[in-house]
Order: C-alpha cells, then structure tokens, then sequence
C-alpha cells in the first residue's frame, strides 16, 4: 500500500498546497462545462431547449445537496480518504456524463457530478487544518484562487475542447484529469481525523444548529450570500448583454470573458495573506464597497461602443476582485470560530453562498427580461449595498463573546482545539 506523504500539522509544503488548488479547480469546474455548450448537447441528444437548461439547474441541485450532506462527513471520517472517495466519484460520474446516450443519463451523471464535487469544499478545510496558524489565510486564499479558476476558466476550456472533438471531450478530459488528481491526492495528502464524537443524523443535526450557537456565522454567511449573488448575477446577466444588440458577440468570444474575470483570483491569495495580518473584518469592509462601486462601472457598459466595452471589462475585474475578497475573509473568520467542527462550519456557509448564488441567478432571469441591463445593474447594486449596509452594522454592534474568538489580530497560535489525529 502506498503510504501518505508525511506532514506535520502547521506545515503545508507548496506542492501540496498547489495540488489542492488545482483539486478544487477541477473539482468545481464540471459544474459549468454545461453552460456554454446548451445549444449543441442538445442537437446532439435531440433534447428540447427547456430540457437542455435542466442540465445546468441538476448540477446546482447536486452540488447543494453535497454542501449539506457530503461536507459535514469531514468532521466525521478520515479526511484524506473522503476527499479521495469523493474525486474519484466525481471521475466516475464524469464518464456517465460523457457517454450519455440520452437526457435521462445525461441529467443523472450530471447531478451526480454535482454532489460529489463538493470535494472542493473538503479539500479547503482540511488545509486549513494543516496550514500553520499565522499562514491560514494565505493557504485558504490560494485554494480560492484556484476554486475561481475552475468555475471561470471552464466555459473557455469548454469551448475550446469542444471545437477539437464535440462536447463528450471536455467531460472525458475533467475525467482523466480528476483520476489523475485523486491518485496524487492519496499519495501526497497525510491522513487527518479530527472527530466529532457523532452520529450522522447528530452530525447533520449539529450542522444546522451552528446558525443558531455562532452569531460569526450568521453574519458572515449573509454578507457571503449577498456578495455570491451580486457574482451570479453579473455572470448570468453578461452572456444576454454580449450576444444581445450592443455588442453581438458570439458565443466562443463570450467563453473568453471568463479569463478577464480571472483577474479576480488574484484577489483570493491577497485577502488571504492580509487576513493573516488580522484585517479580515477590514478586508470585508473595503471589498463590500468595491463591489458597490463595481455596479456603477457595469451599469456604462450596457450601451456597445469602446468606452462601454472597457467599463465594462473594468466592472467585471473589480466585482470578481472584490466578491473573493470579502469571501476569503468570511472563511478566515468563520473557520476561526470552532475549528474541531471547520467542515460543518463549511457546510453551513457554502450552503448559504451557493443559496445566494441560485436566488442570484433566478432573480437575473426575471430582472432581464422586465428591465434589460439597466434592471440588472440596479439590482446588482442593491444586493451590493445591502451587503455594505450589512458590514457597517455589523462593525457598530458591541462585540460579544463569539467574536473575541474571531478578534481582528494577527493569528500568531492556533486555536485552542482537540489535537487532530495525523497518520502516515
């Protein structure tokens, strides 16, 4: 048997780190291959077009059910074997997908793909478990950086791998590489149990009363909802806007506006390294008013013309900026509340940011069709502004217990928590 390589707690070598980057990646970025290619799986399949939009509400559909019941099993069952487990499903699900002979694999693979991938979301706790207490944040950024990566970068990989060999290759490739990832994984990841002394039921059950125990979490997973919707909506809202009369862009150069939004990973590693400084709550405040300023830019990018293209471009590079930077902070502060129970802290936050992401995109769908760009844009900026309203009341209320725990001070020990039990 291959034995794990060797790791101490608070020591995360950089080709680890950078291996569970690249896991979160390839992990979420199955989610959103669907999304630029609707048009030709479905003349492929001979699938209606409301059939064919399925494919992408399936994978949220899956990939919420797995924040809920799949996430919290990190507290439960030895990490590194669950986030073993998990990629190689999703690698296995990932060929369902591709060999669909018809709608009804194709929705099957593709919400099973979805529950699984939640993969990324074991692989960033179990970091930040093993990174060293003053590097957390830099380590919980850096995965960010390459979960944004995967989610923006996959309609352009999408089209890309399509144009070489129909749409079945890009779920083929995600395959590949995923079982690829999963083998590193095994070989590289040490095996890590914190356990929660319960049993599913309880664990899920504990889960859900976190909301209730951790007012950090409640405000933080708001702030996180408001900001993922605000995201969901820019994206969801730009494909009408490009292919629409003011710019007419086709299809393969709207895949290409996913490497203008990549900018924004940038963001991830930076928030992360000034969380360490003990700015989280700053880093919040700045990024919620950037995304409030971000509308403004977006809002002149709707009338075609050059100078609306670069507003528009600009938009999008500081709300991506912006949007990651008040989520990494959010996970600093919320993995700082209890660490013993991290994966069901991220089961409940990332529950309540996709929440946001999916009201985000559902309200894009009906604004655009009453108001066009113009209703988006003020859309976006009121989820924008609630989020910034929602930080200034959070910054005057006196402080309580729950955020002494969460103190804006560089992290310079670890938590005091039960010792994880760490094995080769």
């Amino acid at each position: 048997m291959a034995r794990a390589h060797r790791s101490e707690p608070g020591r995360l070598g950089r080709g680890t780190l950078l291996l569970m980057s690249v896991a979160t990646g390839l992990s979420v970025a199955g989610n959103y291959f669907a999304q630029p290619l609707l048009d030709v799986i479905g003349h492929d399949l001979h699938l209606s077009a409301s059939t064919a939009a399925l494919v992408v509400t399936v994978a949220q559909v899956g990939y919420g059910l797995g924040l809920l019941l799949l996430v919290p099993l990190g507290d439960l069952l030895e990490r590194r074997r669950l986030a073993v487990t998990l990629t190689l499903a999703t690698a296995a699900f990932l060929t369902v997908t591709a060999s669909a002979p018809n709608a009804a694999l194709l929705l099957a693979g593709t919400a099973l793909t979805g529950l699984t991938s939640v993969a990324a979301q074991v692989v960033v706790p179990f970091a930040a478990t093993l990174a060293a207490p003053a590097e957390r944040g830099r380590t919980v950024g850096t995965l960010m950086t390459g979960l944004l990566l995967g989610i923006l970068l996959a309609r352009t990989a999408a089209g890309l791998l399509a144009e070489l060999g129909g749409w079945r290759t890009v779920y083929w490739v995600n395959a590949a590489l995923m079982l690829l990832v999963a083998v590193l994984l095994r070989l590289r990841l040490p095996a890590l149990r914190t356990t929660a002394g319960l049993r599913y039921p309880a664990l899920l059950r504990s889960t859900l009363s976190l909301f209730a125990q951790e007012p950090v979490l409640r405000r933080r997973a708001a702030l996180g909802a408001l900001s993922f919707a605000g995201f969901s909506v820019l994206w969801t809202a730009l494909a009408f806007l490009m292919s629409g009369p003011a710019y007419g862009w086709q299809e393969s150069a709207i895949g290409l506006l996913g490497l203008v939004g990549a900018a924004g990973s940038l963001a991830a590693s930076v928030a992360g390294r000034l969380a360490d400084r003990g700015l989280a709550h700053k880093v919040t405040g700045a990024a919620a008013f950037l995304l409030l300023g971000s509308w403004g830019l977006l809002a002149a990018g709707g009338g075609g013309g050059a100078w609306s293209l670069a507003a528009l471009l600009a938009g999008v590079v500081v709300l991506d900026l912006a949007a990651q930077a008040v989520h990494v902070s959010n996970q600093n502060l919320v993995y700082a509340v209890r660490p013993e129970a991290r994966n069901r802290l991220n089961s409940a936050y990332m529950t309540s940011y996709f929440v946001g992401g999916a009201a985000g995109s559902a309200l894009t769908s009906v604004v655009w069709g009453a108001a066009g760009w113009g209703g988006v844009s003020v859309l976006g900026a009121g989820l924008a502004a609630a989020g910034a309203g929602l930080w200034v009341m959070d910054r005057l209320r006196p402080p309580s217990t729950a955020d002494a725990r969460t103190a804006e001070q560089p992290v310079t020990a670890p938590a005091p928590a039960p010792a994880p039990s760490l094995t080769p």
